[in-house]
């Protein structure tokens, strides 16, 4: 499984969010002009993250958008599925019909790594990964 720029500016955009957590709506040119992401791509997640729900737009000139959960509540493997779809590493783990699934001894290995995956994105939350990026700040020599 490969990760697209969807998958990880959709994660970007969400990280920034649970930085302000708390505080004043974020523009989406603000993340832009941080994150270096075009801000056409970013109206792009944006609206799909506000269709989903994970955040919500308020109007106005200090207007912007905000997590509709707190930081902890959103696991990474929520961000992804929703900008990637599934995560699995073949069709035939999602549930698609095989003929050759029952003589098949690779989808053994493909459950075992679809099965890592998940148990991984669906364990970090966005308030993880803030706590690692402070302790990347804090770390000696940063």
């Amino acid at each position: 499984m490969k990760i697209s720029t969807k998958g990880r500016y959709s994660l970007v955009f969400m990280l920034d969010m649970a930085r302000h957590y708390g505080s004043e709506p974020v523009k989406v040119k603000d993340i832009s002009a941080r994150s270096g992401v075009s801000m056409k791509y970013m109206e792009q997640i944006v609206s799909v993250l506000n269709k989903a729900g994970f955040v919500r737009s308020v109007r106005g000139a200090q207007g912007g958008y905000l997590l509709t959960k707190k930081p902890e509540e959103y696991t990474v493997g929520q961000i992804l599925r929703l900008s990637e779809g599934s995560l699995a590493p073949v069709a035939c783990i999602e549930g698609t019909t095989c003929e050759k699934r029952a003589k098949c001894v690779s989808v053994r290995l493909y459950e075992e790594i679809n099965n890592a995956v998940n148990s991984v994105v669906d364990r970090i939350t966005l308030a993880d990964m803030l706590g690692w990026e402070n302790e990347e700040q804090d770390a000696p020599g940063s």
